[in-house]
Protein backbone atom coordinates (compact mmCIF):
# COMPACT_ATOMS: atom_id res chain seq x y z
CA UNK A 1 0.00 0.00 0.00
CA UNK A 2 3.12 2.04 0.74
CA UNK A 3 3.83 2.32 -2.75
CA UNK A 4 1.03 2.76 -3.94
CA UNK A 5 0.65 6.23 -2.39
CA UNK A 6 4.33 6.93 -3.53
CA UNK A 7 3.55 6.60 -6.67
CA UNK A 8 0.38 8.92 -5.87
CA UNK A 9 2.75 11.56 -4.19
CA UNK A 10 5.89 10.80 -7.22
CA UNK A 11 2.73 11.66 -9.89
CA UNK A 12 1.12 14.39 -8.39
CA UNK A 13 4.69 15.96 -7.50
CA UNK A 14 5.77 15.68 -11.40
CA UNK A 15 2.34 17.23 -12.62
CA UNK A 16 2.72 20.24 -10.22
CA UNK A 17 6.25 20.66 -11.38
CA UNK A 18 5.08 21.15 -14.69
CA UNK A 19 2.27 23.38 -14.04
CA UNK A 20 3.45 25.35 -10.95
CA UNK A 21 6.89 24.85 -10.61
CA UNK A 22 7.00 27.79 -8.26
CA UNK A 23 4.68 26.68 -5.88
CA UNK A 24 5.87 23.06 -5.47
CA UNK A 25 8.08 23.96 -2.80
CA UNK A 26 5.68 25.76 -0.61
CA UNK A 27 3.30 22.75 -0.86
CA UNK A 28 5.52 20.54 -0.04
CA UNK A 29 6.46 22.12 3.17
CA UNK A 30 3.20 23.03 3.95
CA UNK A 31 2.11 19.53 3.24
CA UNK A 32 4.53 17.93 5.52
CA UNK A 33 4.16 20.93 8.09
CA UNK A 34 0.70 19.71 8.23
CA UNK A 35 1.11 15.84 8.58
CA UNK A 36 3.61 16.38 11.47
CA UNK A 37 0.96 18.11 13.33
CA UNK A 38 -1.72 15.97 12.52
CA UNK A 39 0.85 13.12 13.89
CA UNK A 40 1.28 14.91 16.48
CA UNK A 41 -2.15 15.32 17.83
CA UNK A 42 -2.72 11.28 17.17
CA UNK A 43 -0.12 10.63 19.04
CA UNK A 44 -1.81 12.38 21.91
CA UNK A 45 -4.81 11.15 21.50
CA UNK A 46 -3.83 7.62 21.23
CA UNK A 47 -1.33 7.93 24.22
CA UNK A 48 -3.96 9.06 26.71
CA UNK A 49 -6.42 6.18 25.26
CA UNK A 50 -3.55 3.44 25.56
CA UNK A 51 -3.01 4.78 29.07
CA UNK A 52 -6.75 4.36 29.44
CA UNK A 53 -6.85 0.61 28.53
CA UNK A 54 -3.86 0.05 30.75
CA UNK A 55 -5.53 1.64 33.73
CA UNK A 56 -8.51 -0.48 33.25
CA UNK A 57 -6.36 -3.64 33.22
CA UNK A 58 -4.60 -2.59 36.04
CA UNK A 59 -7.54 -1.90 38.19
CA UNK A 60 -9.01 -5.64 36.84
CA UNK A 61 -12.07 -3.68 35.56
CA UNK A 62 -10.92 -6.10 31.90
CA UNK A 63 -11.82 -9.26 33.29
CA UNK A 64 -15.39 -7.32 34.69
CA UNK A 65 -15.91 -5.88 30.78
CA UNK A 66 -14.85 -9.57 29.86
CA UNK A 67 -17.86 -10.80 32.00
CA UNK A 68 -20.49 -8.15 30.55
CA UNK A 69 -19.40 -8.93 26.86
CA UNK A 70 -19.36 -12.94 27.39
CA UNK A 71 -22.45 -13.41 26.03
CA UNK A 72 -22.10 -11.49 22.96
CA UNK A 73 -19.15 -13.10 22.39
CA UNK A 74 -19.93 -16.56 23.31
CA UNK A 75 -22.13 -16.08 21.01
CA UNK A 76 -19.89 -14.61 18.01
CA UNK A 77 -16.84 -17.05 18.75
CA UNK A 78 -17.87 -20.03 19.43
CA UNK A 79 -15.44 -22.59 20.29
CA UNK A 80 -12.50 -20.08 20.94
CA UNK A 81 -10.09 -20.07 24.05
CA UNK A 82 -10.37 -17.47 27.37
CA UNK A 83 -7.31 -15.76 26.39
CA UNK A 84 -8.60 -15.45 22.50
CA UNK A 85 -11.92 -14.43 24.07
CA UNK A 86 -10.40 -11.97 26.63
CA UNK A 87 -8.29 -9.98 23.68
CA UNK A 88 -11.37 -9.97 21.87
CA UNK A 89 -13.47 -8.08 24.51
CA UNK A 90 -10.81 -5.91 24.87
CA UNK A 91 -10.69 -5.08 21.35
CA UNK A 92 -14.31 -4.74 20.94
CA UNK A 93 -14.00 -2.65 23.90
CA UNK A 94 -11.92 -0.27 22.56
CA UNK A 95 -13.60 0.15 18.95
CA UNK A 96 -16.52 0.88 21.03
CA UNK A 97 -14.96 3.87 22.43
CA UNK A 98 -13.40 4.75 18.97
CA UNK A 99 -9.85 4.07 19.85
CA UNK A 100 -9.46 1.96 16.58
CA UNK A 101 -5.51 2.17 16.84
CA UNK A 102 -5.27 1.31 20.63
CA UNK A 103 -7.54 -1.98 19.42
CA UNK A 104 -5.18 -2.68 16.70
CA UNK A 105 -2.76 -4.71 18.86
CA UNK A 106 -5.23 -6.34 20.85
CA UNK A 107 -6.96 -7.61 17.63
CA UNK A 108 -3.82 -8.63 16.53
CA UNK A 109 -3.01 -10.58 19.81
CA UNK A 110 -7.19 -12.03 19.39
CA UNK A 111 -6.30 -13.92 15.79
CA UNK A 112 -2.84 -15.04 17.06
CA UNK A 113 -5.06 -17.11 19.48
CA UNK A 114 -7.57 -17.93 17.30
CA UNK A 115 -4.74 -19.50 15.35
CA UNK A 116 -5.14 -22.87 16.10
CA UNK A 117 -2.09 -24.46 13.93
CA UNK A 118 0.68 -21.92 13.83
CA UNK A 119 2.55 -23.83 11.03
CA UNK A 120 -0.50 -23.10 9.02
CA UNK A 121 -2.25 -19.63 8.34
CA UNK A 122 -5.45 -20.27 7.63
CA UNK A 123 -8.32 -18.33 8.23
CA UNK A 124 -11.31 -19.66 10.08
CA UNK A 125 -14.87 -18.42 10.31
CA UNK A 126 -14.14 -17.08 13.71
CA UNK A 127 -10.93 -15.16 12.34
CA UNK A 128 -13.40 -13.89 9.12
CA UNK A 129 -16.66 -12.56 11.47
CA UNK A 130 -13.73 -11.14 14.07
CA UNK A 131 -11.71 -8.89 10.78
CA UNK A 132 -15.20 -8.10 9.14
CA UNK A 133 -16.36 -6.51 12.78
CA UNK A 134 -13.41 -4.82 13.32
CA UNK A 135 -13.74 -3.67 9.74
CA UNK A 136 -16.79 -2.27 10.26
CA UNK A 137 -16.27 -0.44 13.40
CA UNK A 138 -18.84 -0.50 15.52
CA UNK A 139 -18.36 2.22 17.69
CA UNK A 140 -20.76 4.05 20.41
CA UNK A 141 -18.24 6.70 21.38
CA UNK A 142 -16.12 7.69 17.95
CA UNK A 143 -13.31 9.43 20.71
CA UNK A 144 -10.78 10.01 17.82
CA UNK A 145 -13.10 11.50 14.98
CA UNK A 146 -14.63 13.57 17.59
CA UNK A 147 -11.25 14.28 18.61
CA UNK A 148 -10.14 15.54 15.12
CA UNK A 149 -13.29 17.70 15.02
CA UNK A 150 -13.03 19.34 17.66
CA UNK A 151 -9.15 20.27 16.55
CA UNK A 152 -10.72 21.56 13.25
CA UNK A 153 -12.68 24.15 14.86
CA UNK A 154 -16.50 22.47 14.68
CA UNK A 155 -18.32 24.61 16.65
CA UNK A 156 -20.28 21.20 17.67
CA UNK A 157 -17.92 17.81 17.36
CA UNK A 158 -20.28 15.52 18.63
CA UNK A 159 -23.02 15.95 16.78
CA UNK A 160 -22.00 12.32 14.58
CA UNK A 161 -22.41 10.10 17.69
CA UNK A 162 -26.11 9.19 16.45
CA UNK A 163 -25.97 8.45 12.70
CA UNK A 164 -22.04 7.24 13.92
CA UNK A 165 -23.90 4.53 16.29
CA UNK A 166 -26.85 4.11 13.56
CA UNK A 167 -24.11 3.44 10.78
CA UNK A 168 -21.84 1.46 13.12
CA UNK A 169 -24.58 -1.32 13.96
CA UNK A 170 -26.05 -1.24 10.46
CA UNK A 171 -22.66 -2.27 9.01
CA UNK A 172 -21.59 -4.41 11.95
CA UNK A 173 -24.86 -6.50 11.12
CA UNK A 174 -24.33 -6.62 7.27
CA UNK A 175 -21.21 -8.26 7.88
CA UNK A 176 -22.19 -10.43 10.33
CA UNK A 177 -24.80 -11.54 7.98
CA UNK A 178 -22.76 -11.75 5.06
CA UNK A 179 -20.13 -13.90 6.67
CA UNK A 180 -22.94 -16.18 8.65
CA UNK A 181 -24.39 -16.89 4.92
CA UNK A 182 -21.14 -17.56 3.24
CA UNK A 183 -19.80 -20.37 5.80
CA UNK A 184 -23.32 -21.47 5.09
CA UNK A 185 -22.80 -22.08 1.97
CA UNK A 186 -19.00 -22.91 1.87
CA UNK A 187 -19.94 -25.75 4.44
CA UNK A 188 -22.78 -27.06 2.42
CA UNK A 189 -20.20 -26.97 -0.98
CA UNK A 190 -17.57 -29.00 1.25
CA UNK A 191 -20.35 -31.52 2.49
CA UNK A 192 -22.11 -32.01 -0.82
CA UNK A 193 -18.58 -32.76 -2.39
Amino acid sequence: MNAVFLIIMVVSLGILTVLKPEAVLGIMIDGGKSALDLSLKMIAIYAVWLAVLKIVEKCGLDKKLTSLFSPVVNFLYKDENKRAKAYITMNMTANLLGMGGAATPLGIKAINEMNRDPDKIRATTNMILFFVINATSLQFIPATVIALRAEAGSATPSDILLPNVIASILSAGAGFFIVKICSKILRSRSHNK
